[in-house]
């Protein structure tokens, strides 16, 4: 994966400066974008390569178009896609009770910024005849968390669009697939109530969290050349909660 150009939103915090910091240690060329970019800066120490770091808003399609078009001028390639910015918004909340702005804003982040990086990186790997692209879903979206419709509903929509444009490119040499992380201990959990926290953890079979590392080392695997007869697929990360 040496040389390999990367994408991975969300990049400043969690999931997403996990992966990077792993993909970069394999030496991949990193193109960080996160609308907290100043995190970044602080952490740039972390990486194996020096990165080139991009502050956008993914729900705001013509500044990913843009930032997209800067990061394949500038390296010539895109070979990789991550999104995993997202936010839970509002939980522990009963579907009557939801906030119309919330469920908006929380599609706006989780879908419509996944499928913007995605509608214009494709372009970009299509003549190349190579790409890998991983949505972070989540086991949510596999099985609806009560409380939680906004995040749920959004990451199912995830995990239906790379099932979508996992067919649409299948003959491409571009790869399109989604994971389902079940609770992964990261700080944007530590802001939910305690109440949400373990009626999910209390589904897991393993009793427990995943690891930051845990992901990454899957992410890895899912985005590097040996995988290259799955896609549309979703992988599980779950503790044994969803076996299919």
């Amino acid at each position: 994966m040496q040389h390999q150009v990367a994408i991975i939103t969300g990049a400043a915090s969690g999931l997403g400066f996990a992966i990077a910091k792993q993909l970069s240690a394999l030496g991949v060329q990193l193109a960080l974008l996160d609308i907290n970019t100043s995190a970044l800066q602080e952490n740039i120490a972390a990486f194996g390569t020096t990165p080139a770091i991009f502050e956008v808003d993914i729900t705001n399609e013509v500044a990913v178009k843009q930032t997209i078009d800067m990061i394949a001028a500038q390296f010539g390639k895109i070979d990789i896609l991550v999104n995993s910015a997202g936010i839970t918004g509002i939980t522990n909340t009963k579907s009557d009770a939801t906030s119309t702005e919330n469920i908006r804003a929380v599609f706006d982040v989780n879908f419509m910024g996944s499928y913007f990086t995605s509608k214009y990186v494709i372009p970009v790997m299509l003549p190349k005849k190579y790409g890998r692209i991983l949505h972070i879903g989540s086991i949510a979206g596999k099985e609806g968390n009560a409380g939680m419709l906004a995040y749920s509903a959004s990451k199912a929509a995830v995990i239906a669009m790379a099932k979508v444009q996992g067919k649409e490119y299948a003959e491409t040499g571009i790869t399109v697939n989604a994971i389902a992380p079940a609770v992964i201990r990261t700080a944007m959990h530590d802001t939910m109530p305690v109440e949400q926290l373990n009626y999910m953890t209390d589904k897991i079979p393993m009793k427990r969290c995943g690891t930051l590392q845990e992901l990454a080392n899957m992410v890895c695997f899912i985005v590097s050349p040996q995988n290259s007869f799955t896609t549309g697929f979703t992988f599980d990360l779950s503790g044994g909660r969803a076996t299919y």
